[in-house]
């Protein structure tokens, strides 16, 4: 509680700092985990329209990122409006573009039916490829633990979830509501042994 004493112009605002100087000082309270998620993602629309045969995959691995990760979130894209990512199903080995996509930029996703083949799981797939265009390389070969090791984890690996690493340099590359200054690789990576 403030006591004023009347005293003058002067002394008024002697009292008026003194009751703002303990606010100016205060620690601000931590933001809750729910409002980063919201003030600051990044939202990407993905069309997969010309991936038949994936959807559930697609949408597994989509909500595999959106799970754990806060920076970014991934949407499908209304029918006729662009999209950042295209995905696109394909006879060859899965592959794509390296990241990070940018809001009104492209990248594009090609889940090949070759890895398929061979035994290798479609969601894992889809998340690991999803991974590239969000700035991730390949880290082969390496354990199923690690979704960006792909087909060098094996064809009994059916981890789709990022790691730890894995999702710390996706939020880096998304800090701050945009993606990273640096620019987008843009090399297309082949995912095949």
């Amino acid at each position: 509680m403030v006591h004023y004493i009347r005293l003058g112009i002067a002394s008024t605002a002697i009292a008026v700092a003194l009751t703002a100087a303990p606010a100016a000082n205060a620690v601000s309270a931590p933001q809750s985990a729910v409002e980063k998620k919201t003030s600051v993602a990044v939202t990407l629309r993905y069309d997969d329209s010309r991936a038949a045969g994936w959807e559930s995959a697609i949408a597994a691995g989509v909500a595999s990122w959106n799970n754990n990760v806060d920076n970014v979130k991934l949407v499908e894209a209304a029918p006729g409006t662009r999209a950042e990512i295209q995905i696109v199903a394909t006879s060859g080995w899965p592959q794509a573009t390296l990241g990070p996509v940018r809001p009104g930029g492209q990248a594009r996703v090609e889940l090949g039916s070759q890895a398929v083949t061979q035994g290798h799981d479609k969601t894992r797939i889809a998340a690991h490829e999803i991974g590239h265009n969000l700035g991730l390389p390949d880290t082969k070969p390496g354990p199923c633990s690690q979704l960006m090791s792909g087909s060098s984890a094996g064809t009994s690996c059916k981890n789709a979830v990022p790691n730890a690493a894995e999702q710390a340099r996706v939020e880096r590359a998304y800090t701050g509501g945009a993606a990273s200054r640096t620019p987008a690789d843009g090399r297309v990576l082949v995912d095949a042994r």
